[in-house]
């Protein structure tokens, strides 16, 4: 890197907003590599915009709406960190929906492609991912994939064998929805399934772009870091269903439900986080990553991962079940998102009480801003004030501040006012 180049990127650096944080080694300055990310929603733009900060970065979208919308410093996505830093500028990032300008060059490539599971094939459809990594070996056949997306076990080491290289490489994402930039400068931990010199050379970027000093690092071999995903978020969807299913046997039995988790809680063990009640866990992640993990174990003796798939079902039914015995002719339903800051609700816990509720013949109108258009599978979207003035039972995964007024009319197993 030349004179130019060092001072455009101390520029850069100097550009960064108060609070926001910068790298704290000055040799990332000097060694740049150009990275593309193939995909610009929480996983692929969060990516983006913390090496962005110190290296060059191309993001690379098929959507052109988002790649407009990048280019005029917004955020097609709600994250706070991530319209900070776009707002602010000096990033280092080019944006373009044509693949011939995105990979040519690079010495990465990320891929933060949606995987959707396929409920017909019992697998994630990594059609998306394969297609960018043939592209990769196409237009830039030097250059190391990372993949991002999550993927079944085993796809990464079958993939390497198909096209006859080791330069791709899975690397899991621990990221929170609304909170996605956030939780890459201050990581849990950072994995990558590779432990040759890409896969720990990757692996320092992320750590050294981060806030954080001592970030953790686990280099692993591929098939393990495509497990320690499944298995971690699995985790977390049993810690939600085992709350859940307190709170259920509480509200069945007439007891305290916030009594009895607070002295669970005091277990140091057991520990006072992620424990809410809800209706159910959902999002983009846990639902499919159980159910792929469940997949997983075909050939394999298991009786809890499938009892964690079946107990967000169970939940369901209950709440759903719980809200009718109310005898509500008008069921209003206060948004649809999974959580607060978040505008993303696929996959919701809230939408499998609604269909429940709407297949027992009772009405339901929906409140939810981030929605356009008059209605949302056959039900009206309504404003704030008309769903206070015509529901009998306001449903709302978590109690906020604009419910207060008719408190006595909502429906939430929330406790403590977060997620």
């Amino acid at each position: 890197m030349g004179p130019d180049a060092q001072g455009s990127a101390a520029a850069a650096r100097d550009a960064l907003p108060a609070g926001v944080g910068r790298a704290r080694d000055p040799s990332l300055y000097v060694v740049s590599p150009t990275i593309c990310v193939v995909g610009t929603s929480y996983v692929g733009l969060s990516l983006a915009v913390l090496l962005a900060r110190t290296h060059d970065v191309v993001a690379y979208d098929i959507d052109e709406s988002r790649v407009e919308m990048l280019r005029a410093g917004r955020s097609p996505i709600a994250d706070p960190d991530i319209e900070e830093h776009l707002r602010a500028g000096g990033l280092r990032l080019t944006v373009t929906a044509d693949m011939n300008e995105a990979y040519p060059g690079c010495e990465y490539v990320v891929v933060a492609t949606p995987t959707n599971y396929d409920e017909r094939t019992n697998y994630f459809d990594t059609s998306s991912v394969e297609q960018v990594v043939a592209d990769i070996r196409r237009l830039e056949p030097g250059a190391t994939a990372v993949v991002k997306s999550t993927v079944p076990v085993g796809f990464t080491a079958a993939l390497r064998e198909r096209l006859g290289t080791d330069r791709v490489v899975f690397s899991p994402e621990f990221l929170r929805e609304g909170k996605a930039l956030h939780d890459n400068l201050h990581p849990s931990r950072v994995v990558v399934g590779d432990r040759g010199p890409a896969g720990e050379r990757f692996a320092r970027m992320l750590a050294d772009a981060a806030l954080d000093e001592d970030v953790p690092v686990l280099l692993t071999d591929s098939t393990e870091a495509e497990a320690i995903k499944l298995f971690a978020n699995t985790y977390l969807a049993m810690r939600v269903a085992y709350f859940n299913e307190l709170d259920t046997y509480a509200a069945t039995h007439g007891l305290d439900t916030r009594q009895i988790i607070e002295g669970v809680g005091l277990d140091p063990r057991i520990g006072a986080h992620y424990n809410n009640p809800s209706f159910g866990y959902g999002g983009y992640c846990l639902p499919k990553d159980t159910k792929q993990l469940l997949a997983n174990y075909a050939d394999v003796p298991q009786t809890l991962i499938g009892a964690i798939v079946d107990a967000n079902t169970t939940r369901k039914d209950f709440v759903a079940t719980d809200i009718l015995a109310r005898r509500p002719e008008v069921v209003g339903i206060h948004r649809l998102i999974m959580k607060a800051g978040s505008d993303n609700f696929r996959s919701s816990s809230v939408q499998g009480v609604m269909k429940r509720i709407k297949a027992k013949g009772v009405h339901v109108i929906v409140h939810e801003p981030e929605l356009d258009g008059e209605d949302f599978f056959g039900s009206p979207l309504v404003s704030l004030e008309e769903l206070k003035e015509r529901s009998d039972v306001i449903v709302a995964n978590r109690l906020v501040h604009e419910l207060e007024d008719v408190a006595e009319r909502v429906y939430t197993r929330d406790l403590f006012g977060h997620d």
